[in-house]
């Protein structure tokens, strides 16, 4: 499945979670997902916990967050 195909699944409201972006308005913000993810659970794992989500959802919270990141670069704050 293409970026394309996966980014409609992030959703933004100011009515769910703040407003931070989340996996299809389901009050599972990105960060939350990504968070499951880099603590090692597998995606079989995260999908067994939360049935609500689907394999798609984690694919597409991970492509979301590459795009988020991209940068040409990034200057350094001088405090």
């Amino acid at each position: 499945m293409s970026d394309r195909q996966l980014f409609p699944r992030i959703t933004s409201s100011p009515d769910i979670c703040h407003g931070k972006p989340c996996i299809r308005g389901l009050r599972y913000p990105v960060e939350f997902v990504l968070e499951l993810l880099s603590s090692g659970m597998t995606n079989e794992e995260i999908l067994a916990d939360y049935e609500d989500l689907e394999a798609d959802d984690l694919r597409a919270a991970i492509s979301w967050a590459a795009q988020v990141t991209r940068t040409k670069r990034i200057e350094p704050v001088l405090a």
